[in-house]
């Protein structure tokens, strides 16, 4: 039990009804999940609003409500506190409930459109490769040193978040890696953590069903930078022209990485190959098995985060030759008839771009390159054509198919994506719906040498439909086909 006045330091108050000096057991957002003497934090949801179940929350044994506008009828023997915004209280309250434990971890998060999960998951990798022991919050995972934990979200509510960090600090955790996604700012569930540093990758079209306009995306990520403070550092791609933005308010030191502009770090690809990148770094070579340009940037910035982190230079190079892919991040395979078959999250127009142009930089044009490829559901529609555009174009064959449809009729997402392509390309391309049997057809159409590209879903095990998730890995499936024409 926690004294209801101390978890609501440094929130900003418009009222309180009751007494704060109460006694409560746990906080909860969800009024399903309340239990006698806990704390209700009604937050304003996309879709639901949490005001709508204060009632529901105190006939569940709730002690205290924190919400942004107080009910008409007040029930005897319960705490209201009205706050501004009750998405900022309730990460404030998650951080004094479990003791800040941000403080006691170097704290770095990491946001962009693309490159989050994978320069988080490296860092985490390279760091306890050096034998710290180290936390991250993914969207793939959450490890709390050697532990593991599943995760449905980039960013995780303030709750979770707060309560692996606490988990976190009582195992002597040094260093974490997060994942912060424009969602997880907007929604202010990084509020109240203390960053040691945080990193930009770079920002392309995404998420625009939900921000808009690409200015107000840009504009929320840059707000993680402005909250920095002055003993964190600010890491950002000035090869991005949305990189020197991101700095502009910031209180934390400055630093920049780049292949193409002046930066405080710089690297060159010396050769790429499937077999992985030569990089030039700080005028030392270093191999790595990761490929692709895009791949080039993640590792330079996992190179500047370690040595802004105390990591010796000679130390840092070795720990990146010996760094190993991310699931679902450029996993390929190739199969005893010779086909090479890559798996991808590429779920965004520049994602897809990145993937194929580094494909076909490295392939020598004799084979041919498949791709598969589908838009999710119930988000920003305005990328789907970009996406069929981008496939068809770069590819010699482009299969269009189911992502995860969520609500919406597979076709209609297909038949979104198809508006893109290019008269000229619409030959090369067919839509199958079905994307197990997309796959198979890939297979089935690929000879020896050849490449296919299975992009958007990447690490995922499932397909969202209708609201249902059902077993599905890309990278599996893909393996079974091309086992069976193998026979």
């Amino acid at each position: 039990m926690i004294e209801l006045k101390d978890i609501l330091y440094k929130v900003n108050i418009n009222a309180v009804v009751g007494s704060t000096k109460v006694f409560v057991r746990n906080i909860n957002s969800d009024s399903r999940k309340i239990t006698a003497d806990d704390v209700f934090v009604a937050v304003k949801g996309t879709i639901v609003d949490g005001h709508d179940y204060i009632e529901t929350a105190i006939k569940q044994g709730a002690k205290a409500i924190i919400c942004e506008n107080l009910p008409d009828n007040l029930e005897p023997n319960i705490t209201y506190v009205e706050v501004k915004e009750a998405t900022a209280a309730l990460a404030i309250i998650a951080s004094n409930y479990y003791g800040s434990p941000s403080q006691n971890l170097k704290l770095v998060g990491v946001t962009g459109t693309n490159g989050k999960t994978t320069i988080a998951t490296l860092l985490y990798q390279l760091f306890k490769n050096a034998g710290y022991k180290v936390g991250l919050l993914s969207t793939v995972k959450i490890m709390v040193d050697e532990k593991e934990y599943q995760t449905s979200h980039t960013t995780p509510d303030s709750l979770t978040i707060n309560r692996y960090l606490k988990e976190m600090s009582d195992e002597g955790v040094e260093f974490c890696f997060m994942e912060v996604s424009s969602h997880g700012i907007h929604q202010n569930r990084t509020e109240a953590l203390h960053f040691e540093g945080g990193i930009f990758t770079n920002l392309s079209h995404d998420h625009l069903d939900y921000h808009e306009t690409f200015a107000e995306y840009r504009d929320v990520k840059k707000q993680f930078f402005d909250k920095l403070p002055s003993t964190a550092f600010a890491l950002v791609n000035v090869d991005d022209k949305n990189g020197n933005v991101m700095l502009q308010n910031t209180k934390a030191t400055k630093h920049s990485y780049a292949l193409k502009n002046y930066a405080d770090y710089k690297a060159q690809i010396l050769e790429n190959q499937f077999s992985g990148l030569l990089l030039k770094i700080d005028n030392a070579e270093v191999w790595t098995k990761l490929i692709g340009e895009f791949n080039a940037y993640n590792v330079l910035a996992i190179y500047a985060t370690a040595e802004l982190l105390g990591l010796e230079k000679v130390e840092i190079l070795r720990l990146i030759s010996a760094l190993e892919s991310v699931s679902g991040r450029f996993q390929y395979l190739i199969s005893d008839a010779k086909i090479t078959a890559i798996v991808d999250y590429a779920h965004t127009p520049d994602a897809l771009q990145n993937v194929l142009q580094t494909i076909n930089s490295i392939r020598t044009k004799n084979e041919e390159l498949i791709t598969v490829v589908g838009c999710g559901g119930d988000r920003d529609k305005t990328k789907r054509p970009k996406m069929g555009n981008i496939a068809s174009a770069l590819s010699t064959k482009a299969i269009f198919t189911s992502d995860n449809p969520r609500t919406e009729v597979p076709e209609a997402i297909i038949e979104d994506i198809e508006k893109g392509v290019d008269p000229l390309n619409f030959k090369k391309t067919m839509s199958i719906t079905d994307r197990r049997q997309a796959i198979k057809t890939a297979c089935q159409l690929a000879n020896a040498n050849d490449i296919i590209l299975i992009a958007g879903k990447g690490h995922e095990t499932y397909q969202e439909i209708h609201g249902k998730r059902h077993d599905f890995d890309d990278f599996k499936i893909v393996q079974e086909f091309l086992k069976q024409l193998e026979k």
